[in-house]
């Protein structure tokens, strides 16, 4: 077991920090606590790790278990922002403004873990969240080891790449996750170490999309997570479009006038994204909604 705090020179918001890594409220991998603490797991390069951080005045105080303490709390101020530029960022527009002004501990935060965001970026390609998340949960909780330390209950530690490989096709139908998902994340899995290596958003973005399966909307979301891009646009996203078209022009936008109205933010991007998410305005609710999938065979 191992301890750390840690105060920055912002409010520091564990919510805003931690929740783009949080895949649904029965997340195996993340899980808040009470007091506004919340407790993570990750499959650090020195191994499995748990993570407990919590407010503190000033701060945050850590505490980790697992041969991946030590890392997870080397990488905590990364993991809450403390590598977000900032500079350059004018939020021109009125709503943009009040976001900011509302949300002022926002910052975007990287985990350095490619492949721990690849593979749920890819469960979530082309289905709603709900389907995404069960297919998550499952195949955490049949494949994951258990979280080190006294972590909740039902936590568990992102396997090895090895493993995602050997998955079967029937425990891939099982989870509720097709075919052409698997292949994506089983072959996604041999590039692994490739992917762990590149510190750069930019050659980051390349190799991701190198690979058969993976295009500009899964790039994004890995890139915002793992390396902390705050440029990165989801740019096929079902729901952001309109979101940022409704904030910051009163209209449903398609994906190129979308880019248009970011433009002004660009190297902040993906920060307006998150702003206009947490206080934009969102457009009527009128257009249809993509249904749940379930084609298992219990």
């Amino acid at each position: 077991m191992r301890r750390r705090e840690w105060c920055p020179p912002w409010p520091v918001d564990l919510t805003l920090a931690l929740d783009p890594h949080r895949r649904g409220t029965g997340d195996p991998t993340l899980r808040p606590a009470p007091g506004g603490a919340f407790w993570r797991t990750s499959r650090t390069p020195d191994g499995p790790g748990t993570l407990r951080v919590a407010p503190l005045d000033g701060g945050v105080a850590a505490t980790a278990w697992g041969p991946g303490a030590e890392w997870m709390l080397e990488t905590l101020p990364a993991l809450l922002g403390a590598g977000d530029d900032m500079s350059g960022f004018v939020p021109g527009h009125e709503v943009l403004r009040n976001a900011a002004r509302r949300y002022p501990g926002l910052r975007i935060g990287r985990t350095s873990r490619v492949f721990e965001a690849l593979v749920p970026a890819v469960l979530e390609q082309k289905v709603v969240s709900t389907e995404a998340w069960r297919a998550w949960r499952w195949l955490l909780g049949r494949y994951g080891e258990p979280a080190p330390g006294p972590a909740p209950e039902g936590m568990r530690v992102f396997p090895e790449p090895e493993v995602w490989r050997s998955i079967p096709s029937w425990d891939w139908h099982r989870a509720g996750a097709e075919a052409v998902r698997a292949r994506t994340i089983a072959n996604a899995a041999r590039h692994a170490g490739k992917l762990e290596a590149i510190e750069g958003s930019a050659d980051a973005d390349r190799l991701l999309r190198a690979l058969p399966g993976i295009g500009v909307w899964t790039s994004a979301e890995v890139r915002q997570r793992a390396h902390g891009d705050a440029d990165a646009v989801s740019v096929g996203d079902f729901h952001l479009p309109s979101l940022v078209g409704w904030s910051l022009s009163g209209e449903r936008v398609d994906d190129a006038r979308m880019l248009r109205l970011l433009a002004p933010y660009r190297g902040h991007r993906h920060r307006v994204s998150r702003l206009l998410g947490l206080g934009g305005v969102r457009p009527p609710a009128h257009g249809p909604r993509m249904p749940v999938r379930d084609y298992r065979s219990f």
